[in-house]
């Protein structure tokens, strides 16, 4: 039972901080109310146990680690159902019992890559003759060693499998790590970390649950070398401010408004499922789904009816019902923000295909929308609404669709889709964003690096650059 979990880390008390059902309104548990001192007091024990877990070395560190993927399979419904309780997001489709899911692949992937590092130069000197030493020759190696501590600050959309994301390359390198989730969703997070330390050894992996104030102290505190943050443009600049007297290493994961680029080749019903859920992945509320799509005008009209076609027939609910796949927004202030960029969508002319008319009653559910015939400049296509919403954009072209999701100062993902690989490719090229998807969209994958460019953040997590990013290089030359 996911209420084990509440009781485990003592998210039963009444005195603490109540966390609503987004779905219902109902307070689900109290997450314990933890201020800067008790981050001081984990940064300390997480600065005392580093030596130790480094000399563990990779292969054990990587033993550990799918450990703590096994602890987290073996509490996965309850992790589940806790987390549909916390953030809204149904138990099936790409939700909840994925993201568990995913926690322990990506545990198992990260501990499976090869250690990084590499040989410069290996030249052979000369032994020289009698009284002559001779020539040792050039030998340089680059290694990759442990920051110390890692700070990894997440958001509320994702909070499992993106803290997941930021410890498991943090650990895996010989650091260790303190962890800061939302205020919105301290509880799964808690719980996750309270599984994962059943395998990991005392101190390495900590969790506190606070505000702002324990934010901050984060990203300032001297003893933590690097910050991992996904979330908001104005929280990452915050963050890279408060980490500059100490030039703290950073990885900053931030806004999207990832643009789709529809050519004119495209069958809008066969890609209609794919571009849908690149879009409505946990009712729209992920950085790198699809924001704003750009049709050309052969396709504009069948694609539009196809994706409100769907939109229209996905079942909706509490995610607790097993047969919803779409829930709530997580909570009310990203509701409003939906709806305002929805209405003023509707008041310049817009059309809307499907939805924009939520029913009201309890729990921040939005209906999934779709709208038509939207200028290429209003707010709810040049803004990221992070919610179920989405503009699709007529353009004439192709050189159009690039010069508009060019246009913005953001750059984490894209999609272009074509019936022709090496021409979607050819145009992927022109598209300034840090990853582009070809006939897909928001696929993330363990083993590919990912980050974003402008706005978006810097920085690059998963796969060998990711285990590069959480560790200081280091050359050995001679």
């Amino acid at each position: 039972m996911y209420t084990d979990l509440l009781t485990a880390i003592d998210a039963t008390d009444p005195s603490g901080r109540a966390i609503p059902d987004p779905a219902t309104g109902e307070v689900i548990g109290h997450a314990p109310e933890q201020g800067v001192d008790d981050l001081d007091r984990a940064v300390d024990a997480a600065t005392t146990a580093q030596p130790g877990w480094e000399a563990l070395g990779h292969e054990e560190r990587s033993r550990l680690l799918r450990a703590a993927a096994d602890a987290v399979d073996a509490h996965a419904e309850d992790l589940a159902q806790l987390l549909t309780r916390e953030t809204g997001k149904p138990l099936n489709g790409p939700n909840a019992r994925m993201e568990v899911a995913m926690c322990g692949d990506w545990l198992r992937a990260t501990a499976g890559f090869e250690t990084p590092g590499e040989t410069l130069v290996s030249e052979p000197g000369n032994a020289g003759d009698g009284g002559d030493t001779g020539d040792t020759g050039a030998h340089a190696t680059l290694a990759y060693e442990p920051i110390g501590v890692v700070g990894a600050i997440g958001p509320w959309n994702w909070p499992l499998m993106i803290t997941v994301w930021q410890v498991a390359a943090a650990l895996r390198m010989g650091n260790t790590a303190v962890v800061k989730p939302s205020e919105y969703t301290p509880l799964s997070v808690l719980s996750l970390v309270h599984v994962l330390n059943q395998a990991l050894p005392d101190g390495v992996l900590h969790v506190v649950s606070g505000g702002r104030d324990v934010g901050a102290r984060l990203s300032g505190h001297p003893g933590i070398g690097k910050i991992m943050f996904t979330g908001s443009i104005p929280t990452g600049r915050a963050i890279a401010a408060a980490g500059a007297g100490t030039l703290k290493r950073l990885t900053l994961e931030l806004g999207g408004n990832d643009p789709a680029i529809i050519l004119d080749d495209c069958d809008p019903a066969a890609i209609a499922e794919d571009l849908f859920w690149g879009a409505f992945i946990n009712t729209g509320q992920t950085c790198a789904a699809v924001k704003r799509v750009y049709a050309t005008d052969a396709v504009y009209d069948d694609l539009c009816a196809a994706l409100a076609e769907i939109a229209a027939a996905v079942p909706m609910g509490p995610g607790t019902d097993e047969d919803n796949v779409l829930g709530p927004l997580q909570n009310p202030a990203q509701f409003r923000i939906v709806a305002d960029l929805v209405d003023a969508a509707r008041d310049a002319g817009a059309r809307i295909l499907t939805g924009g008319d939520p029913a009201g009653g309890p729990g921040n559910f939005y209906p999934a929308t779709i709208v038509s015939d939207v200028a290429s400049d209003n707010p709810l296509v040049v803004e990221e609404q992070f919610g179920p919403a989405l503009p699709i954009v007529r353009v004439r072209d192709a050189d159009e669709a690039v010069a508009l999701a060019n246009s913005l100062d953001v750059g984490l993902g894209a999609s272009v889709w074509s019936a022709d690989r090496d021409r979607a490719l050819e145009v992927a090229r022109r598209v300034r964003a840090g990853t582009v998807w070809i006939n897909g969209h928001a696929k993330p994958d363990p083993r590919i690096p990912f980050g974003g460019i402008k706005q978006s953040g810097y920085g690059l997590e998963f796969g060998a650059e990711g285990l590069k990013a959480v560790a200081v290089p280091k050359v050995y030359n001679g």
